[in-house]
């Protein structure tokens, strides 16, 4: 996952609005994606891996990874996605990155 890194084209208009979101966004390399949703995150896993005190912060993601599926935790730290996934690797998607899931 550390390798995961994305150039997809900018929308940063998605998030425009603010940390909560109408639709997942989404992020994608060929075959691989990033989708992160505004709903709580509620993956046991990766949460054990989050500061308690900044749980409550903490939406749900998933990545599709060279076939493999993991799920994640995301936040916004600025103009950029922080993601935990399950696995403890940790990762940043920069917002411009970031599309509205239909027209990804």
């Amino acid at each position: 996952m550390k390798t995961l890194v994305f150039c997809a084209a900018a929308m940063a208009a998605a998030l425009a609005a603010g940390p909560t979101l109408a639709q997942e966004l989404v992020a994608r390399q060929g075959d691989d994606s990033v989708r992160l949703s505004d709903t709580a995150c509620s993956s046991e896993l990766v949460l054990s891996r989050i500061d308690p005190s900044e749980k409550e912060e903490y939406k749900a993601a998933s990545a599709l990874f060279q076939g493999q599926r993991f799920n994640a935790c995301w936040r916004m730290m600025g103009n950029v996605a922080h993601l935990v996934y399950e696995d403890g690797d940790q990762g940043i998607i920069p917002v411009a990155e970031l599309k509205p899931e239909l027209t990804a």
